[in-house]
């Protein structure tokens, strides 16, 4: 291709000339010019050329300006448009990802002018040497990245070399559960269980924490131990069996149970995909996540304490209706009839006939009143009560009773014995440090309860500020006639 006209190149325009500027290239003197014609003249072509090309290349590519707003913009969401701008223009050169840089606006100064004017020169300046300096950055941290692979790469490939036997010459191992650890101090075990954390402390030193149900513990593994190829790959939420010796830790040093277990063999039972468990949760994941993934989060010491004390719970309300000669009755949740309401039941097709999920299992429990007396139920309820949220308490862990003959004041005795007897029950067990661990202030409650009609209820919540959603005090208004006049 030829072209007689020259292209002059800035990076965010192209200006196009006629006629060379001033500044073109010193005449070539007549004596040395026949010399150098036959070089020059490919080299010009050339030149011709490539810069015609590109400057057809540039002028097809739509270099858009970035649009930045400190008061309406956002570096999450936003586009670098007029209408979606980001919030500061360092994040417009991150979106852009590199140097030069398109032309960068940020709001205005100038108050009934344009919306957005160029960005300072001085500011743009200051900027470019924070991106850069992020860029080394993230240029060193890449190195690193790539170098700890390819060292983790060629150490996975040397393990594979290592094998590890259990030593016949030790005493066999008894197969034994965490929690029971304490009396086998000093001799050899076999504990299974999932990792739940673990620490790699130079080649020859592993620490892991295992969880089985029960409880922690804490096991070290040293020397080839550490150094197979299934100690390479080990994460989090592995199984395994360990073999050792439980010792208690030394003094000044803390672990689950005051002991640890010192290993001198191991299996892997099954292998958790890589990362573990970090790669779907940690203690800053939103609650979007934790409920996606909440067969995970309860493996967690706090959730897999509140499911222990809810056991414990349901034990106690047992213990306490099996001691006082109630009968346990276990009601269907699914029936044809409704109790607390319409506007509330979960309605489905049970084989042609309309059918729901039980709001209360009262009726059932009513009719085995003449036949076992005083009868209760454990069981779930659920109620399509309106909400703006899936998240909804639809269904819920229903304890009800019901008793034969008995005054209003009786049924007030009845329900405050099985509150506080149930509550006694559980700081007796031995779940009570976890309530404490839970709610730390929680205190068993006193008899006998307050007793108050409804108009001692409201100038009780009165004196305690207590309002409804509206900031607004209740009202006797509010309550029936039938109950206003009850005493």
């Amino acid at each position: 291709m030829s072209d007689s006209r020259t292209y002059f190149l800035k990076p965010t325009s192209v200006r196009h000339f006629t006629k060379p500027p001033p500044t073109s290239v010193p005449p070539v003197k007549p004596a040395t010019l026949a010399q150098e014609i036959p070089t020059v003249i490919p080299t010009v072509i050339t030149t011709f050329t490539m810069t015609h090309d590109v400057a057809e290349s540039l002028s097809k590519m739509d270099i858009s300006p970035l649009y930045t707003s400190d008061k309406r913009g956002s570096d999450d969401k936003g586009e670098g448009t007029t209408d979606s701008p980001f919030k500061t223009p360092l994040q417009a050169m991150r979106h852009w990802g590199k140097e030069p840089f398109p032309t960068i606006y940020v709001d205005t100064k100038e108050e009934g002018g344009e919306p957005f004017s160029v960005i300072s020169q001085a500011q743009m300046k200051k900027l470019t040497k924070v991106f850069q300096r992020e860029q080394s950055k993230a240029d060193g941290k890449q190195k690193k990245d790539k170098e700890e692979a390819e060292k983790r790469s060629q150490n996975l490939e040397e393990s594979k070399s290592v094998t590890i036997t259990e030593d016949p010459s030790l005493p066999a191992a008894t197969v034994t559960k965490i929690n029971k650890l304490e009396q086998f101090r000093g001799q050899r075990v076999k504990v299974y269980g999932w990792v739940h954390r673990l620490r790699r402390q130079g080649k020859n030193l592993l620490f892991l924490v295992l969880r089985d149900g029960t409880g922690f513990l804490q096991a070290i593994l040293t020397d080839e131990r550490c150094k197979t190829y299934e100690a390479m790959l080990l994460a989090t939420e592995s199984s395994v069996a360990l073999y050792g010796t439980i010792k208690p830790v030394p003094e000044g040093k803390s672990a689950p149970g005051g002991h640890e277990l010192h290993a001198d063999y191991w299996e892997i039972v099954g292998r958790s995909p890589a990362g573990g468990t970090d790669n779907l949760l940690n203690v800053e994941s939103n609650p979007d996540v934790m409920y996606q993934n909440r067969h995970m989060w309860i493996r967690g010491e706090n959730m897999s304490k509140v499911l222990k004390v809810r056991h414990a719970a349901i034990k106690a309300f047992r213990d306490h209706y099996y001691e006082r000669d109630y009968v346990e009755v276990t009601p269907p949740t699914l029936v044809q009839c409704q109790v607390e309401g319409g506007s509330t039941l979960f309605k489905f097709d049970y084989f042609g006939s309309e059918a729901y999920l039980t709001q209360s299992s009262q009726l059932y429990l009513e009719t085995c009143i003449p036949a076992l007396g005083n009868v209760y139920c454990i069981a779930q309820s659920y109620r399509a009560e309106s909400s703006h949220t899936r998240r909804h308490l639809s269904e819920y862990t229903h304890i009800e009773g019901e008793l034969p003959f008995i005054t209003f004041e009786q049924l007030l005795e009845a329900l405050e014995d099985l509150i506080c007897d149930t509550a006694q029950r559980i700081m007796a067990s031995k779940h009570a440090q976890m309530v404490l661990d839970i709610n730390p202030g929680f205190k068993v409650p006193s008899r006998p309860f307050k007793r108050m009609d409804y108009r001692d209820a409201l100038e009780f919540c009165r004196e305690h500020d207590i309002t409804k959603e509206d900031g607004t005090f209740f009202e006797l208004e509010m309550i029936s006639p039938r109950l206003r006049s009850v005493r």
